[in-house]
Parts: structure tokens; C-alpha cells; sequence
């Protein structure tokens, strides 16, 4: 499914407003915005979730530059914060249900008692996964079986990307909820354990900055090294150097091959099954003009103490 949309260098960038986000059936919601698109370019996984996003929100400055820039759309920027009050002022309205899964016991305990305050009609569970690199096929059916004994209206998934995006994408099918969106930081921001940039930031465009100046050690990689490349990319396609929407058409058509030829990654092993098809994938995409070294970045993950059933 894609709404009102628009193409941003191979990716289908929900064009929309946020109001027309409604009652929609069942679907998944992912956010693109600078640093993500980096890491879509050396994570083939991570790259199929963010194609096959129901919605896929312009979670960025720099998304909603590109699609400017190069097709002349104006959209606007839909933080993942924007999504998640959105969906839970509809839930608060109709008496919905929401589910939390990801971050500290801590966390989730602060979410609970903030929404119970500010939208007293959503009924909310929570679930807090063990803090591991790699969720074990144990892992994984537990937390599966929790949500669906919930059976949310939404679940919002936070466990930061691109871990949360792929766990998603792998499992989506087994998952007995209407909405998944994955969400990341939104989960500290609302529980106040971090604080997101003062309104007037967010307004001038400033909220990545506002993000570094609060934590510039661990967000200089993200703004200054992995956010750049879109920049740089969209530069390319502009002056014709490069043609990143023909080579992303190119890329998912190996992958819907391998996808064909090696059934669903629930099936076998996860490392093992994108570890071949990153290779397949490589082999098969377009000779390229220029080249861009990526260096690999540690994933930023929040520390979870223990599950809360």
C-alpha cells in the first residue's frame, strides 16, 4: 500500500498530512530520514523493510529537501514523535488499545502512567525483550505470543534502528496488531527519561542539532559522518551522475528473486539467509561511477533490564 506518496532516491516517502493517517486497516509504519538511509545502503535487510513500509514517514530534513530538490514536491516532515500522538489521540478517541515493546522496565513503567493521565480511554500493555545483539527463535515467539494475547490496536515497537525495522519486517506476519510502528527514541522521549528538542528547534528545522547538543558524542557519527550521504547522493541524481530510483528498482527485483527462490527468512537461519543474499545482491547491482565509503557504525541500543509480562 502507498498513500499520497513521493520518490526519494528509489524510496516511496508518504507525501500525505499526518490528519489523513486514519482507520486505515492493518499496515506498517517505518521513518526515513538521513542517518537511516545510510545504514539502508550497507544493511540489505534493513533496506526490504523500509521498501515494503505500508507508510514510510519523511523522518528528516533532508528527505523532505530531496523530495524537493529533486521533483519539485513539497511535503513535510513526520517525526516518529508525530506518528505516535497521532495514533494515540484516534486510540484515546475510540477506545483502542496500544502495545509498548522495547525499552527499560523503567521506561515502560513511566510510559504507562503518562498515558493513563493523558489519554485515560486507550487500554495499554507493555513488554520490555531481553537486552540482546540477536533475539533467539525463544526470544522471538515470547514476545509474539505476548502482543497477540494483547491484540493491540497499534503496537509501537522500540528497540531502536535498524534492529527494530528488521525484527518487524521478519516477523510482521506473526504479529496480531492492526498498526506496527516502529518508533525508536520516541518511547524515552514520552517517558521522559531524554528530553526531545524545545518546540521552537523542531519549528526552525533545528531538531537534529538540538539532538547533538545534548548528546554530541554519541549523535556526532549520526549528523556528521552517516547523515551527510544522502546529501551527497541527492547531489549525484541532480546533476545526472547517478540514478539511485533505477538502481533501487534493479536492487528489489534480486531481492524479490532470492526472496522466491529462498522462502521466508522466519524459515532459516537470519545471519545465513541476508548474509547470501547480500552477496547476490551485490553481484547484481549496477556498476557504479563513484563510490562512497560508509565506515560501519555501532548500533544505539537501550539497556532493558528484565520482561515484564
Amino acid at each position: 500500500m502507498h498513500l499520497t506518496d513521493t520518490e526519494v532516491l528509489g524510496y516511496h516517502v508518504y507525501g500525505g498530512e499526518l490528519g489523513e493517517l486514519t482507520s486505515l486497516g492493518k499496515m506498517i509504519i517505518n521513518t526515513l530520514n538521513g542517518h537511516s538511509y545510510s545504514v539502508a545502503k550497507r544493511d540489505s535487510v534493513f533496506r526490504r523493510a523500509l521498501h515494503d513500509s505500508d507508510i514510510l514517514l519523511p523522518d528528516g530534513e533532508a528527505v523532505v529537501l530531496g523530495a524537493k530538490m529533486l521533483h519539485g514536491s513539497s511535503i513535510r516532515k513526520i517525526a516518529g514523535y508525530d506518528i505516535c500522538i497521532h495514533l494515540l489521540k484516534e486510540l484515546n478517541s475510540k477506545g483502542g488499545s496500544c502495545f509498548f515493546l522495547g525499552a527499560q522496565l523503567k521506561t515502560l513503567q513511566l510510559i504507562k502512567n503518562r498515558l493513563k493521565k493523558e489519554y485515560p480511554n486507550v487500554n495499554v500493555g507493555v513488554y520490555s525483550p531481553p537486552y540482546v545483539s540477536e533475539f533467539s527463535t525463544g526470544d522471538t515467539k515470547l514476545m509474539c505470543n505476548v502482543v497477540n494475547m494483547f491484540e493491540p490496536d497499534v503496537l509501537f515497537v522500540g528497540m531502536t534502528a535498524p534492529k527494530q525495522e528488521k525484527w518487524v519486517h521478519i516477523n510482521k506476519d506473526k504479529l496480531n496488531a492492526k498498526v506496527i510502528c516502529s518508533i525508536g527514541a520516541v518511547f524515552d522521549f514520552y517517558a521522559g527519561t531524554k528530553e526531545r528538542p524545545a518546540d521552537w528547534m523542531i519549528n526552525y528545522k533545528l531538531e537534529w542539532f538540538g539532538r547533538f547538543l545534548k548528546e554530541p558524542k554519541r549523535m556526532f557519527h549520526r549528523y556528521f559522518i552517516s547523515s551527510p550521504v544522502i546529501f551527497v547522493d541527492m547531489m549525484l541524481q541532480k546533476m545526472n551522475l547517478r540514478d539511485f530510483s533505477s538502481e533501487e528498482m534493479v536492487i528489489q527485483k534480486v531481492v524479490q528473486s532470492n526472496k522466491n527462490e529462498m522462502g521466508t527468512a522466519a524459515d532459516l537461519n537470519f545471519n545465513a539467509h541476508y548474509e547470501m543474499l547480500a552477496q547476490k545482491m551485490d553481484s547484481k547491482k549496477p556498476k557504479r561511477k563513484s563510490k562512497i565509503d560508509n565506515r560501519d557504525e555501532k548500533t544505539e541500543e537501550t539497556q532493558v533490564d528484565k520482561n515484564l509480562s
